[in-house]
């Protein structure tokens, strides 16, 4: 599949996508203001209404990926170059959170080839950091304080597990409880699928959007992975795997 990438594209695809989130990091830290929170009379492609940040967060990726392929945002919808490669955006990945002054928010960017994802970034913007996979490598973690590689630390033991959209379901809520399984619903759906390693599982349910669940699905594709179409299950666990994805189905 990837054999006729040339090794060019593939480089320069992936510190595109890494310069394009320092911009939008430096931009957070540096020239963030007021206004930056307000909503606008736009409704993102998603349905959401976007906040100007939003905005500016799709047009530093648009201005950094666009010769790479059509641009699938959130917030404009497909912007269409007649391309081969298409590359799918969140660009601000946990807007009430950051609305709300919540350090858990970040970007997701996607690139896809005849709708199969090739390679997937999620950036933690709290954190500075960017967990991808591209082109079949393994999985890398770059920081955005100096662009340089991290060393890749995976959590050995956890208490918790991680349910997005939690409120929606009260009978999982309950099932979890029953079971003694504690977890957390916290906001930003690609970074939390995307730390799938460090949890017992994630869980997200509800409306599933390709703009959030295309590059963390592609990053932890060696991971238990059961997905409907109202529910997704990712989990390094197989007995915790099975279990839930039978409370998935009791549903």
């Amino acid at each position: 599949m990837n054999e006729n990438i040339t090794a060019l594209y593939k480089k320069s695809f992936i510190e595109a996508v890494i310069l394009a989130n320092k911009e939008l990091y430096t931009y957070i830290n540096t020239n963030l203001s007021s206004k930056d929170y307000e909503y606008t009379n736009t409704t993102g492609f998603g349905g959401d209404n976007s906040l100007k940040i939003d905005l500016i967060a799709e047009n530093i990726f648009i201005k950094y990926l666009k010769d790479f392929g059509n641009i699938y945002s959130e917030e404009c919808g497909l912007l269409s170059t007649n391309k081969e490669f298409t590359i799918m955006i969140d660009p601000l990945d946990g807007s009430n959170n950051f609305y709300s002054n919540l350090p858990y928010y970040g970007t997701s960017v996607a690139l896809q080839k005849d709708e199969i994802t090739i390679a997937g970034f999620v950036t933690n913007l709290v954190s500075a950091l960017v967990i991808y996979r591209a082109f079949d490598e393994e999985i890398k973690q770059i920081s955005l304080f100096d662009l340089k590689e991290k060393e890749f630390n995976e959590v050995n033991k956890t208490k918790i597990s991680i349910f997005e959209r939690a409120y929606k379901y009260p009978f999982l809520c309950e099932k979890l409880y029953d079971n003694n399984i504690k977890f957390r619903s916290l906001g930003a759906v690609a970074l939390s699928l995307c730390d799938a390693k460090n949890y017992d599982f994630v869980l997200y349910c509800g409306n599933i959007r390709n703009f959030d669940i295309a590059a963390a699905l592609y990053i932890n594709k060696d991971f238990y992975i059961y997905k409907t179409d109202e529910s997704l299950l990712i989990s390094k666990n197989k007995d915790k795997f099975n279990l839930i994805k039978e409370f998935i189905k009791e549903e």
